[in-house]
């Protein structure tokens, strides 16, 4: 038999794939080697954000008809991954970029989309993450034919280095958290160098301050909180899938970080009788449950992008049954991958030795990563979501942030 046309179609994407994650792989491998003293140093990776520039890769979930490379969500979140492997804090301002490239498609028109995702090409811009929908200190006033923001907001991941602010405000007028996009160096806006947290160190993840910073009625795109189009709430399940993928990268590279100390400088325990900590049968126990539990969480989250693109493609024809099908396969995952990532990214000391907690290694900062990220939003009401999908058949609400 030959091959059929849908076949030919699908190698020529899975070859296509395969080359833009090499381009990930080849700039993971590149920021592993300054990734330790650059996570000691915190600030803003100004260098290796240049690198991914140059790379080419901010078009890549841009369609090919706006100038974009037009590859899929799954080829995205793999790439992510893979960077997380490396540095989670670049994975993080990455993946963030794609998620604010998509905002014009979602929230705004035909015309918005078009104008966006051709400039984002164009002028090679790099989106930030200023939402944060929980944060209601910005506002927005209307003042003539355009608005006027002012206030504040916090959590804005990627912001010093940008090019683009996406961002929530409530309007004075009507109290509605509304949507806008605005270039990041218009004038009244100040990004605060004030992210001191102890994981996640180089995503610049602080406030921004606004004032009186005009805004053009064309870069308001309406509420965030409309939810009744099933295709407008997919935005959050493409931030929970992404978190998803950037945990297992976290705790694959910890993983990798464990493996290579263990085979090379790791002691077997005294009283073991092995040749070498490679051959100590309790270390290979516990090689042999990380690996288990990695690969089951892989499984997850392969599934949960396969499930979500499906849904991405279907666009505004989108039903709530399908977008809350996607939501539990896309919570299942990200649950597994914050406590599978917590328990590995603690347990490779166990395999190492406690002369792998010297501070020149940097084995801490998977950890620490991984713990101030997962404390993005609260995986116990994830897990009572999947419950009550479990037990009662009911699906998750669609909401602005989960």
């Amino acid at each position: 038999m030959g091959i059929s046309l849908s076949d030919s179609k699908n190698s020529s994407q899975q070859e296509s794939r395969q080359d833009y994650l090499a381009i990930a792989k080849a700039l993971a491998q590149e920021f592993a080697a300054t990734a330790i003293e650059r996570d000691r140093l915190g600030g803003t990776p100004k260098a290796e954000r240049d690198r991914i520039r140059a790379s080419g890769l901010l078009g890549l979930i841009v369609p090919k008809e706006y100038g974009g490379i037009g590859e899929t969500w799954i080829t995205a979140f793999q790439i992510s991954r893979e960077l997380a492997k490396a540095d989670s804090s670049l994975a993080h301002v990455y993946s963030y970029h794609h998620l604010g490239v998509v905002i014009p498609y979602l929230f705004g028109t035909e015309e918005r989309k078009a104008q966006y995702y051709t400039d984002t090409v164009r002028n090679n811009w790099f989106w930030c993450n200023a939402l944060n929908p929980l944060d209601r200190r910005a506002t927005l006033t209307p003042d003539g034919t355009g608005f006027l923001l002012n206030g504040i907001k916090s959590f804005c991941s990627g912001s010093k280095d940008s090019d683009i602010l996406p961002i929530t405000a409530v309007r004075e007028d009507t109290s509605e958290l509304t949507i806008l996009v605005i270039p990041t160096q218009r004038e009244g806006v100040q990004i605060h160098d004030d992210w001191d947290n102890i994981g996640q160190r180089q995503t610049d993840s602080g406030s921004i301050s606004f004032n009186q910073v005009r805004v053009d009625g064309s870069e308001v795109f309406g509420a965030r909180t409309q939810v009744d189009i099933p295709f407008r709430s997919l935005r959050a399940c493409l931030t929970q899938l992404n978190l998803a993928h950037i945990y297992l990268g976290i705790a694959e590279g910890a993983f990798a970080a464990a493996k290579d100390y263990t085979r090379n400088q790791a002691r077997p325990w005294l009283t073991s009788n092995a040749p070498s900590a490679a051959e100590d049968p309790y270390i290979l126990k516990h090689y042999g449950e990380i690996w288990v539990d990695l690969q089951a969480v892989g499984s997850l989250t392969d599934k949960a992008a396969l499930i979500l693109q499906a849904a991405w493609q279907k666009g505004t024809e989108l039903t709530a049954e399908e977008r809350g099908q996607c939501a539990i396969a896309i919570a299942t995952a990200k649950v597994a991958a914050s406590k599978t990532g917590l328990e590995v990214t603690n347990r490779i000391f166990e395999v190492m030795g406690a002369r792998a907690t010297t501070s020149k290694y940097g084995f801490d900062r998977y950890w620490r990563n991984l713990r101030t990220f997962t404390l993005h939003d609260s995986v116990d009401y994830k897990i009572q979501d999947l419950g009550n999908w479990a037990l009662n058949d009911r699906l998750p609400n669609p909401s602005f942030y989960a």
